[in-house]
């Protein structure tokens, strides 16, 4: 059952005075099945950050349409769209994106206290996430208590307390060291195996390693995909860097083959 559909997006970039025109993205189309597990790669100024910033409705397209689960993205009007992220969408940033002055549980229930959710129902959704993301003796902690690590995971509790359809995630282990980012990769997987679906944007190889298709975005197109299918993870992280090299040396669409 496709969840997420992309259809014909363009993006062009004007100037002040409309001199200069930037194309972002041209005429992407492609969809995310429920349940998927999808991560997004390209060089610095592909296209990759436009798109998710379409997707998660921060931005609109020039023209084409986002699907969610049948409904458009791009049609909401701007007074209801704060209110279908809160609904619809998870995020996971690549610097957290927590606030220093609230404790880890206070930033977590933000998007539920936003909603008008009761103290007693946001702390019903927050106690099994909580243990499964292994911070629940650490809620009541501020940032500067807490590690890199742990700060992550409570944005993925964030994420997650809302149930949305779709999560979506920035360069979430940018600001990780290896521990810390190998901790959040398996839990990542372990909420994907739960049955959510999750749109990774990722520079790292580690980080798209783990994701069951990979997206390879180049000069504002889809140019190629991988599934992982049967393979390993070593497996993956080979196909998905010999990939990238040839990304980086090709200049044409179907330059790569499998």
């Amino acid at each position: 059952m496709e969840l997420l559909n992309v259809i014909n997006l363009k993006k062009v970039y004007s100037s002040r005075f409309g001199g200069n025109h930037v194309q972002a993205l041209s005429n992407v189309s492609f969809s995310v099945e429920k349940g998927e597990y999808v991560a997004i790669m390209g060089e610095s100024g592909s296209g990759k950050t436009t798109l998710l910033n379409i997707i998660a409705s921060l931005d609109k397209p020039t023209s084409g349409d986002v699907l969610l689960n049948g409904k458009s993205i791009v049609s909401i009007k701007e007074k209801e769209i704060a209110s279908f992220r809160r609904n619809n969408l998870g995020f996971v940033f690549q610097d957290f994106n927590l606030l220093d002055t609230f404790s880890l549980q206070d930033n977590i229930f933000l998007p539920l206290v936003l909603s008008g959710k009761s103290y007693n129902e946001m702390n019903e959704r927050l106690k099994p996430i909580a243990e499964k993301l292994g911070i629940s003796d650490i809620l009541q902690k501020y940032l500067y208590e807490v590690s890199g690590g742990q700060k992550q995971r409570a944005a993925v509790a964030r994420a997650l307390i809302t149930n949305p359809q779709l999560i979506l995630a920035d360069e979430p282990t940018g600001a990780l060291d290896s521990h810390a980012t190998d901790g959040l990769l398996r839990l990542f997987n372990e909420i994907n195996n739960d049955g959510h679906t999750i749109l990774m944007v990722t520079h790292s190889v580690k980080a798209a390693s783990h994701a069951k298709r990979v997206l390879f975005i180049k000069d504002g197109e889809i140019f190629h995909q991988i599934y992982r299918a049967n393979m390993s993870k070593e497996e993956m992280f080979a196909k998905i860097s010999d990939t990238l090299t040839l990304l980086a040396t090709k200049a044409t669409r179907g330059d790569v083959r499998e």
